[in-house]
């Protein structure tokens, strides 16, 4: 056999063309991938419960001169504006103030403005709520008034830390244990944990379960997005991307139509995470990463997986030769690993390299920074969609399916685009619709609520682009860990995000100034990136900073290597 022949035999066993023996994308990955959305809809449930579970209310005062504390208590009598003071919303009285009555014998007493002291205000204990079948932890644990506000704000920011945790944990099981079995734990003792939340009796047992679950609910997503990913070839994984982004949006629309239905925090909950439960039998069925696999030198496991697609494909079976020599060439490849393992830099020999380059360290604070910002506008939008006018679960719906266009419309943006003018151009946008929304505008509901919409869509396509861009102006050998660095940046803006009432108290505009200003910022920032659309990505540190410069490579090239998961 010649060396061209015996080239072609060794190139001919190589994963990549495996795959594309028994079917890069069949019934078989059709199946797998329709079963790896379901995590990615019990992590929507997972981040965005507490919306709901630790939601605000509408109540006041109960006046036990003027009524009884029973559910047939109408929430606004004619007399309220005479017993109770409303507060910066005409249409809202305070929620925990009452005038002081003027002493009367029982028979004498009417409810009208000569029995109530208006000049002397009282705090009450006793409440009468707006929708007495709604109920969530600010009721069940007597959460109300300003001074427990904190309570209430600090469930989405102790769940964000839960989130910031499981960052770090998933990547040491996945990496120690594989996806699958990572997947199969975090989607079931995530469903488990928020089940036993939802018969917390105390604050401090709800919140410390809130933290809990979010460390392995929160990591479903990335697992599930990985093992998709490695599931296609190059060319179909923005579709997959897309596919997972829109299930997303509209698991997040599911939630807020289930909230609608189900009033009560504990009743919901159970419905939300019970699925997730029944679920595992289901996701058991999926397959471990074959690149894991590989990297494990689990070769005969990888063999069974192929032999398992190419007969759901309807494709014949692979060779026992060409398995074999498949077999023998990844033991040599990763021996050749081992070896050479000795004479490559460090981690930390690489990233004290990086810290001799100005241009890349601020690269990585302006792209830190700019995480931080999607982080904050992203989830603090959808928090605020609740405080809206008008109904709150329509609110909260219109605004989560507003993700759906920019996740379909990625792909054709990009490309049309570049990276720099999509991530500059929509973080502005949503800047300018967020301060627009301050404006004589906002007192026209259907306006206030587009403005909203609109810079939700802005963010979104902002956010999903943040996560290819981020892969393509770092070097291979640190990509990884500056993605994860960036990432868990952007978690403090999520942490940060829940508190906007507390800002709000001290001045109503403050969440939305905030979120508009640091867009815009952020989004002016990005110029300072360089464009990365059509270049071939950099494997070191001075082909990272020379990015600015770097030749175009060709289509296929910059489709594999924009897509790709980071390496």
């Amino acid at each position: 056999m010649s060396k061209s022949t015996e080239s072609a035999a060794a190139d001919r066993v190589e994963l990549d063309d495996l795959l594309e023996e028994v079917g890069h994308f069949g019934p078989f990955q059709l199946w797998q991938c329709s079963l790896l959305l379901l995590p990615v809809i019990f992590t929507a449930f997972s981040n965005l419960c507490y919306v709901f579970t630790a939601g605000d209310l509408h109540y006041r005062c109960l006046v036990p001169e003027c009524e009884t504390a029973s559910g047939s208590t109408p929430y606004s009598p004619e007399w309220l504006r005479a017993a109770v003071p409303f507060g910066g919303k005409p249409e809202h009285p305070a929620k925990c103030d009452r005038y002081q009555v003027i002493p009367a014998s029982a028979d004498e007493f009417v409810c009208d403005e000569s029995r109530f002291n208006r000049s002397a205000i009282e705090r009450c204990t006793e409440f009468v709520y707006a929708d007495p079948t709604e109920r969530t932890i600010l009721n069940d644990f007597h959460l109300t008034c300003e001074e427990n506000l904190w309570k209430v704000t600090l469930v989405g920011t102790v769940h964000s830390i839960g989130q910031f945790v499981s960052l770090a944990l998933s990547g040491i099981i996945s990496d120690r244990f594989g996806r699958r079995w990572t997947l199969l734990l975090c989607v079931g003792v995530g469903a488990v944990l928020a089940i036993i939340r939802s018969f917390a009796g105390n604050y401090p047992t709800f919140i410390t379960l809130e933290l809990v679950e979010a460390m392995f609910g929160s990591t479903s997503y990335t697992t599930a997005f990985i093992l998709s990913l490695e599931l296609v070839e190059p060319r179909l994984r923005v579709i997959v991307k897309s596919v997972i982004l829109v299930a997303y949006a509209l698991a997040e629309a599911v939630l807020g139509l289930l909230a609608m239905t189900f009033r009560d925090w504990r009743t919901l909950t159970i419905v939300l995470f019970v699925p997730g439960v029944l679920s595992i039998p289901l996701l058991y069925t999926t397959v471990e990463s074959v690149r894991w696999l590989l990297t494990k030198d689990r070769q005969s496991d990888v063999v069974n997986i192929l032999q398992r697609v190419a007969k759901a494909n309807g494709r014949p079976p692979l060779p026992n030769s060409t398995l074999d020599e498949f077999y023998l060439q990844q033991k040599a490849k990763l021996e050749a690993e081992q070896s050479e393992g000795g004479g490559k830099k460090s981690f930390f020999q690489l990233v004290r390299e990086t810290c001799k380059h100005r241009r890349l360290l601020l690269r990585i604070a302006n792209c830190a920074f700019c995480w931080f910002t999607n982080a904050m506008v992203y989830y603090g939008l959808t928090l605020n969609s609740v405080t809206l006018a008008g109904d709150k679960y329509s609110n909260f719906i219109f605004i989560t399916l507003a993700e759906i266009p920019p996740s379909l419309a990625i792909n054709f943006i990009l490309n049309r685009f570049g990276r720099r003018k999509t991530q500059c151009g929509s973080l502005i946008l949503s800047g300018v619709f967020c301060l627009l929304a301050l404006t004589a505008l906002k007192d026209i509901t259907w306006l206030n609520v587009s403005l909203f919409l609109m810079s939700k869509m802005a963010i979104s396509l902002s956010f999903s682009t943040l996560y290819i861009y981020t892969a393509e102006i770092f070097p291979t050998n640190l990509r990884q860990s500056f993605i994860s660095f960036c990432s868990m940046v952007g978690r403090f803006g999520s942490m940060l995000a829940p508190q906007m009432p507390l800002l709000q108290a001290l001045w109503a505009p403050l969440p939305m100034v905030l979120f508009g200003t640091v867009a815009v910022l952020s989004g002016v920032l990005i110029l300072e990136f360089p464009e990365t659309t059509g270049v071939t990505l950099p494997n070191t540190l001075e082909e990272a900073i020379e990015l600015h410069s770097r030749r175009k490579r060709s289509s296929e090239e910059a489709e594999k290597g924009s897509y790709s998961s980071p390496g």
